[in-house]
């Protein structure tokens, strides 16, 4: 699989770790359109190859086929690849997503306050619980077929800062949850949902007290 990464990457990290012994796939290439994004140094400490693929100055379409090059250069492919979005910041073009899933992992519970700052918008909007989504990628914004949800507590003190970083580790686990899902190729989508062949001790919805 190839993953996508645009700042720190902790998501990529989570992948990176399961990534080991009979996990079902394994990170091929690391693409980052941020030059100097902390996500490489972690690719590059598992000896991962890392790309820089800047977008400045490229069109959707121009971008999305060079990422296409890119991830086709390291064996990541139509039809037997998988392509994981770990905070990588930008919206891929319906070109980009034919012919792999695409997995992203997004701090919100969706439907509810996609795009950017998640953690943000679930303050603003006042809600007592928040929490993070892996789902496949289409077209829109947030929008795919849900693969798995977990919720936090948002706490009377609550800050951004805070609240995100109560929801991070469950990002990771269902990162590596859906991964291992979609690799399994124990996924089906039918219409705008996801059917999963769940294993013992596997659960779409995780919680925090």
């Amino acid at each position: 699989m190839g993953v996508l990464v645009s700042g720190r990457g902790s998501n990529l990290q989570a992948l990176l770790d399961a990534c080991v012994g009979d996990f079902p796939a394994r990170v091929a290439c690391v693409i980052s359109n941020v030059p100097g994004a902390h996500a490489l140094v972690r690719a590059g400490l598992a000896g991962v190859p890392a790309v820089v693929l800047p977008h400045s100055g490229r069109d959707r379409a121009t971008y999305d086929a060079e990422l296409r090059a890119a991830l086709a250069n390291h064996g990541v492919l139509p039809g037997s690849g998988i392509v994981c979005l770990a905070g990588f910041m930008r919206v891929l073009g319906p070109a980009f997503l034919e012919g792999w899933p695409v997995i992203n992992v997004h701090p919100a519970l969706l439907p509810a306050f996609p795009g950017l700052h998640g953690p943000r918008q679930a303050l603003a909007g006042g809600v007592t619980q928040a929490g993070a989504t892996v789902h496949l990628v289409d077209g829109g914004v947030d929008t795919g077929p849900i693969l798995g949800q977990a919720t936090v507590p948002v706490l009377p003190d609550d800050t951004e800062e805070t609240l995100s970083a109560r929801i991070l580790p469950f990002e990771h686990r269902l990162f590596v949850q859906g991964l291992r899902q979609v690799a399994e190729g124990r996924v089906v989508v039918e219409g705008h949902r996801a059917r999963i062949d769940l294993r013992p001790g596997e659960s779409r919805w995780l919680g925090a007290p």
